[in-house]
């Protein structure tokens, strides 16, 4: 099998995950998929970041929503997966229940390319619900871990966090 070949079967057993929330975090990812393989940050133009999703503690989690406003965009990392651990990932963000797939195309190293990425169903979506300190530090950890531009750390760690529930 000639390298060409190599590589091309070697993609279709992997694919590109692009982490906005707390699976930026290379040690909490690695934990749910550990053939995970950082490929550098990535921006998702056309988004905004948000803390309105519904998690099973009753808190917000991170989720991603389309914007026009100028300038808009979300910034996260760039993930290659191996194909095998799909279904777990896929599980842990509770597909089809609390998350959907989407494809989406993000800009890495001045490359456009397309990822899979979990959005938040519309039936899981509460505006008014804040993060745990400990779901903002996970996200916060990723975005410095992977050198996201200053501006987007700021306002991660500017997000008012919630009590958790009793």
């Amino acid at each position: 099998m000639g390298e060409d070949q190599a590589e091309a079967t070697a993609a279709r057993r992997t694919y590109l995950y692009f982490a906005y929330g707390s699976n930026m975090s290379s040690e909490r990812l690695l934990a749910r998929t550990p053939s995970a393989v950082s490929l550098g940050r990535a921006r998702l133009p056309g988004y905004t970041l948000r803390w309105h999703k519904l998690g099973r503690d009753g808190s917000g989690k991170c989720d991603i929503e389309s914007s026009d406003a100028p300038g808009a965009a979300v910034w996260g990392v760039l993930y290659r997966i191996d194909g095998a651990e799909k279904d777990r990932l896929d599980a842990v963000e509770g597909l089809g229940v609390g998350y959907d797939e989407h494809t989406v195309r993000v800009e890495a190293d001045s490359v456009v390319r397309e990822a899979t990425t979990y959005k938040a169903r519309p039936d899981k979506i509460d505006p008014a619900l804040r993060p745990l300190a400990w779901y903002k530090a996970h996200v916060l950890h990723g975005a410095t871990e992977h050198g996201l531009p200053d501006e987007h750390v700021r306002r991660i760690a500017a997000v008012a966090v919630g009590q958790p529930a009793t």
